[in-house]
C-alpha cells in the first residue's frame, strides 16, 4: 500500500499523538474485505468525540466488582442503563423480565451459553451445535477450538435430522446474506435456541419488531462501530442458564472491562440523547440516520460496479416496515438490474453476499487475482462460488474496491 495524503486533506490524529495519514492503493496492494471490522462509522464519531470524553483518573474502577446488587456483578449500573435505554430507543427488543449478561464481546457470550445450554450430566453426549447454511465462518471453530465434552459443531442446521438434543444458532440479520432468519430444524426433539442479533440495528436492516426471544445476544462492536471496545450484552429468560454464563465469564475473564463499559455507555448515551432532542438536533448528527445514509451511500456505488463488472449478482429480498425509521426498506439492497424506487426505500447490510455467474467456480480465487482479500463460501458452509465482502471498512479500501470491480471482466 502507498500512503500519502489526499487532495491535502490533513492526516487522521489520534489523542495520543500519532497520526495515521490517509492512503492510497498501489497497482499492487491488496484491498482486505475479508474481515468485519466496522470502521466505517468513524467520520460520525470525529465529529462528536468531544461530547464523547471520558476522563477516568487513577484511583477509580479499580474493583474486579461493579454492582454487588445486581446478578452479573462485573456490570456497572451505567452499562446497564445505556443498553436499556438503548433498546428502548431502538424497539429491537422486550427486555423486561430478562436478565442482563455482559460479556467481553458477543464472542465470550457465545461460548457461555453453550456452556450453559449444555446437559450438565457428565455422562451425557455433547450436545450437537448448528446453524443454516451460509452460517457465520467463526461459529465452527468458536465451538471445535474448546474441545469440549459437552458440545461439537454439526453443521447445517437444514440438514439436521438427529433425534437428539440440539443448539441452534439463528443468526437474523444474518452474517453473511443478511437475510432475516428464523430456526429451521426439523427435529422430534426440542432444541436450544440462541438468536444472535448483531446486526439487528437500524442501519443495516429494517427493524420489524421488537424480538422477544428466551436468548438474544447483541454486540456494541457492531452497533456502534466500536469492536475495540469489546463490549457484548445478552437478555436471557431462564435465571439459571443467566448463572452459568456469568460463571463462564467469571472463570474466562474475571468480568468485563470497566473502562470499556464506562466509554461503551457514554457513547450509547450520545445517540439515546440525540433521538431525544430530535427537534433541535442536526440529521449528521443523528447516528442511525448518518449510518444508515452511509451504508446507502456505499450500497448505490457498489451495485453499479457489480452491474458494470457483470461477473456476480445480487438477490433481491421483499421490503418490511421499519418501525424505527417509519418507511418501508429491504432487508437487502434489491436487484442490481432495478432502478431505485424511492430515497428511503433500502436499507443496507454490512456485507454484500455475492455469487459468480456461469463459468466462475470459485469467487474468493477470482477476486484474489484482482487483489481483493475476500471470505469464500466455504466458509459458510455452501459452495466456493458464493463469497461475502465488507462494507463497514475504511472509505478509502471501499472505493479501491469498487473501482476493481468495475474493471472486473469475466475469464
Amino acid at each position: 500500500m502507498v500512503v500519502s495524503t489526499i487532495n491535502g486533506t490533513s492526516p487522521l490524529s489520534h489523542s495520543n499523538g500519532t497520526t495515521i495519514p490517509l492512503s492510497t492503493f498501489s497497482r499492487n496492494s491488496f484491498v482486505n474485505v475479508e474481515k468485519g471490522d466496522p470502521v466505517a462509522f468513524r467520520p460520525y464519531w470525529e465529529k462528536v468525540r468531544d461530547e464523547c470524553t471520558v476522563e477516568i483518573k487513577g484511583d477509580e474502577w479499580m474493583s474486579y466488582l461493579g454492582d454487588t446488587n445486581n446478578l452479573c456483578w462485573y456490570m456497572v449500573p451505567q452499562m446497564r442503563d445505556a443498553i436499556l435505554r438503548l433498546h428502548n430507543v431502538v424497539g429491537n427488543a422486550v427486555t423486561k423480565d430478562k436478565f442482563l449478561v455482559l460479556g467481553t464481546g458477543s464472542s465470550q457470550l457465545y461460548q457461555a451459553l453453550l456452556y450453559a445450554l449444555s446437559p450438565s450430566e457428565s455422562s451425557h453426549r455433547p450436545i450437537n451445535v448448528v446453524a443454516a447454511a451460509p452460517y457465520y465462518s467463526e461459529y465452527k471453530d468458536a465451538t471445535d477450538i474448546l474441545q469440549s465434552r459437552l458440545f461439537q459443531w454439526t453443521g447445517d442446521a437444514a440438514l439436521y435430522d438427529k433425534d437428539e438434543p440440539y443448539i441452534e444458532v439463528v443468526t437474523s440479520p444474518n452474517n453473511p446474506d443478511g437475510t432475516l432468519r428464523v430456526p429451521v430444524v426439523n427435529s422430534g426433539v426440542e432444541g436450544k435456541i440462541i438468536y444472535d442479533l448483531a446486526y439487528y440495528w437500524p442501519q443495516y436492516t429494517p427493524i420489524t419488531d421488537q424480538l422477544d426471544h428466551d436468548v438474544m445476544v447483541f454486540t456494541f462492536s457492531k452497533c456502534t462501530g466500536h469492536a475495540g471496545s469489546r463490549i457484548g450484552w445478552a437478555f436471557v429468560k431462564d435465571i439459571e442458564v443467566a448463572k452459568k454464563m456469568i460463571r463462564f465469564v467469571q472463570l474466562n475473564s474475571i468480568g468485563v472491562s470497566r473502562e470499556s463499559q464506562i466509554r461503551a455507555a457514554k457513547m450509547i448515551g450520545v445517540i439515546c440523547d440525540g433521538y431525544k432532542n430530535l427537534k433541535s438536533i442536526e440529521s449528521d448528527h443523528l447516528f442511525f440516520d448518518y449510518s444508515k445514509r452511509l451504508m446507502k451511500e456505499r450500497w448505490e456505488k457498489f451495485k453499479g460496479a457489480i452491474e458494470k463488472s457483470k461477473v456476480f449478482t445480487l438477490t433481491k429480498y421483499p421490503t418490511s416496515y421499519c418501525h424505527f425509521n417509519k418507511d418501508l426498506s429491504e432487508q437487502y439492497p434489491g436487484n442490481i438490474f432495478s432502478p431505485m424506487k424511492s430515497e428511503n426505500t433500502y436499507s443496507y447490510t454490512a456485507f454484500a453476499w455475492l455469487k459468480c455467474l456461469e463459468g466462475i467456480k470459485d469467487g474468493e480465487s477470482y477476486l484474489e487475482k484482482l487483489k481483493i482479500r475476500t471470505r469464500g463460501g466455504g466458509r459458510f458452509g455452501v459452495d466456493a462460488k458464493y463469497v461475502r465482502v465488507s462494507m463497514i471498512g475504511t472509505e478509502d479500501e471501499f472505493i479501491e474496491l469498487c473501482t476493481r470491480l468495475s474493471n472486473a471482466k469475466r475469464e
